[in-house]
């Protein structure tokens, strides 16, 4: 089967998010305590850029070109 990614993220309430993974099962994940350094400035600081978060190549990412690494999120 191979890696477990992430196929599908919905923003939740704060920096909740749900992730759906590429097996099917969703899981609830708290961002904040990862979302550290200046990259993720604008995205702590900015609910409407928080929630542009997208999935992308089987992780998370936002327009500014954060990103979080999936082995870490699952």
């Amino acid at each position: 089967m191979g890696l477990v990614r992430i196929s599908k993220v919905a923003p939740l309430d704060g920096f909740e998010v749900e992730l759906t993974l590429t097996t099917g099962e969703t899981i609830r994940r708290d961002l904040l305590p990862l979302l550290k350094g200046p990259i993720f400035e604008t995205i702590r600081g900015d609910e409407a850029a928080f929630r542009s978060i997208r999935v992308e190549d089987g992780t998370v990412v936002w327009p500014n070109g954060a990103d979080l690494c999936p082995d870490v999120l699952i």
